[in-house]
C-alpha cells in the first residue's frame, strides 16, 4: 500500500478531472458503491475459480456476516443496478466510477494492495457498436492525457452453446497434459479449464501453447458480433490486434474481450493500462432481468506511472503579512474577505522581519503579498506588493479585498517575469496558479 502525498496529488486530480470529463462527454454518469459487499458477492460473479476470488481477496467476518473490501467494481455496480431497478427506470444505464479496491497480489511495478480503479460499465445494449464505442473511449481517453504507443488486443468468448464448446475443447486438449500443469491448473482443469488459459506458471504456458482458439468455434450470433465489432473498430480507425490467447482473469466475461497496451515507460511485461469486456449474464444472475452489458477498468498508479500529465502550481495568491500582534485580527479579517471573493490566501502568523515574510511569500508561489504594519493601520491603509512586477502601492483597509481581487482577474501591472496568474480557469478558484 502506499501513501499519496500533497506533492503527488495534483497529477492524481489532473488525471481524475480528465476521466471525469471523458466520461461524461461520451454520456457516463459517476455511481459510487460501498468499499465493502457481502463475499458471496465477489465469489459467485468473479468466479470461485479464480487468482482474485482463492488467493486476493481481503474478506472477514464481523456480526455474522461475510464480508470483503472490494477487490473490483464491477460485481458491486451491477449489485447497485439490481437493486435500485435500475432497469425499470429507464432502458439503458451509462455509469462511471474512481475509488480504491484491494487484492493480495504479488508486488509488481505500479501495482499495490490498496489500489486505485477508473472504469465504466454500459447496461442495456446488446450489440457490438457498445463494445467498439467503450474500447474507442479508452484509446482515446489514453490519448487525451498524452500516452503513446498503444496497442489494444480483441478477442471474443462466444456465449452460451460456444462458451461450452470452448471450455470442453480446452479440457480435451489440457487433460492428456494434466502431471505438466502447475497444482493449481491441475485442481482446476476439472472446474474450470478455461483458468488455465490465464495463468502466468511456465509450465502452464507451455502447456496451452498449440491449444484450440475460441476464434475459430464462433458462429451465429457470436460470430456475427465479432465481425460488426471489428467493422466498428475499422469504422473508428481504432488500431487492433486479434488475440486469441487473450482471456480476462475473471469469469464473468462473454463475447467481447479487451486489453489496451503501451510501450511507454517501464512497465516490463506488466503494461496492461486498461481491460474489460462483456458481461451478459450477471444482472440476470444477480436476480434482476436479463440486461447486457459491457465494461472496463484501469489502475490509476499505472497509468500515472506513464502519463506525462503535469500538476498546476497551486499556492496562496496572497501572502498576507501581519507587522505585530495588533496588526494579526485585522490580517485575518482580511484574508477571510479574500476567501469569500475565491482568491486564495495564507496568514503569515509566524512574525518576523518584513524581509522574512517576503522572502516566505515569494518561496510559496504568491503574487501578491498584503502587508499589514503598524503605520499603515494607524492611516487606515495596508500596502499592497506584487512581487512579480516589484511594484507597491497602499490601499484603503475597507475596500482592500475588494481591489486585491479585483487586480488579480486584471493586473494593475503587467509581470516583468514568468508566474503570471491563471485567473481564468473556470474549475478552480480565483488565482489558482
Amino acid at each position: 500500500m502506499n501513501d499519496i502525498l500533497p506533492d503527488e496529488v495534483g497529477r492524481w486530480q489532473e488525471l481524475e478531472t480528465a476521466f471525469r470529463v471523458h466520461a461524461e462527454l461520451h454520456g457516463f454518469a459517476e455511481v459510487r458503491t460501498p468499499v465493502i459487499e457481502a463475499t458471496e458477492l465477489f465469489a459467485r460473479q468473479i468466479g470461485e475459480t479464480t487468482d482474485v476470488v482463492e488467493k486476493e481477496m481481503y474478506s472477514f467476518e464481523r456480526h455474522d456476516d461475510r464480508l470483503t473490501v472490494r477487490p473490483e467494481g464491477t460485481a458491486g455496480a451491477a449489485r447497485a443496478f439490481v437493486e435500485h431497478a435500475v432497469a425499470g427506470q429507464r432502458p439503458v444505464s451509462r455509469w462511471w466510477y474512481l475509488g480504491p479496491m484491494f487484492r493480495g497480489e504479488r508486488p509488481a511495478k505500479g501495482r499495490y494492495r490498496q489500489f486505485w480503479q477508473a472504469g465504466c460499465e454500459h447496461y442495456g445494449d446488446v450489440g457490438p457498436v457498445a463494445d467498439a464505442e467503450m474500447i474507442d473511449f479508452v484509446v482515446g481517453f489514453f490519448q487525451r492525457i498524452g500516452i503513446s504507443d498503444l496497442t489494444t488486443h480483441v478477442s471474443s468468448l462466444g456465449s452460451g452453446d460456444t462458451h461450452a464448446r470452448f471450455r470442453q475443447a480446452v479440457f480435451d486438449f489440457l487433460a492428456p497434459k494434466r502431471a505438466s500443469l502447475s497444482d493449481d491448473s491441475q485442481r482446476r482443469l476439472d472446474k474450470n479449464p478455461l483458468r488455465i488459459l490465464d495463468s502466468k506458471d511456465p509450465r502452464d504456458r507451455e502447456a496451452v501453447l498449440g491449444g484450440p482458439s475460441i476464434l475459430e468455434l464462433l458462429d451465429g450470433d457470436d460470430l456475427a458480433h465479432w465481425n460488426g465489432l471489428r467493422r466498428h473498430l475499422d469504422a473508428l480507425g481504432v488500431r487492433y490486434v486479434v488475440d486469441p490467447t487473450l482471456v480476462r482473469g475473471l469469469d464473468y466475461y462473454t463475447r467481447t474481450l479487451f486489453e489496451v497496451k503501451t510501450s511507454m515507460g517501464d512497465l516490463g511485461a506488466q503494461n496492461t493500462l486498461a481491460g474489460g469486456g462483456r458481461y451478459d449474464n450477471m444482472i440476470e444472475g444477480l436476480g434482476g432481468p436479463k440486461v447486457p452489458a459491457i465494461g472496463f477498468a484501469m489502475g490509476i498508479e499505472r497509468v500515472l506511472s506513464v502519463a506525462p500529465l503535469r500538476a498546476r502550481e497551486r499556492g496562496p495568491v496572497c501572502w498576507v503579512a501581519p507587522m505585530g500582534d495588533a496588526a494579526i485580527d485585522g490580517a485575518l479579517r482580511f484574508a477571510r474577505d479574500l476567501r469569500k471573493l475565491g482568491v486564495a490566501a495564507e496568514v503569515d502568523g509566524r512574525g518576523g522581519k518584513l524581509k522574512a515574510m517576503l522572502r516566505r511569500a515569494e518561496t510559496a508561489g504568491a503574487r501578491f503579498c498584503v502587508i499589514f504594519g503598524e503605520s499603515e493601520l494607524a492611516r487606515g491603509v495596508c500596502a499592497v506588493k506584487d512581487l512579480a512586477a516589484r511594484t507597491q502601492d497602499e490601499v484603503p483597509l475597507e475596500d482592500a479585498a475588494a481591489i486585491v481581487a479585483d487586480r488579480i482577474v486584471t493586473p494593475r501591472t503587467a509581470p516583468t517575469e514568468a508566474g503570471a496568474i491563471d485567473a481564468g480557469a473556470s474549475d478552480a478558484p480565483r488565482g489558482a496558479r
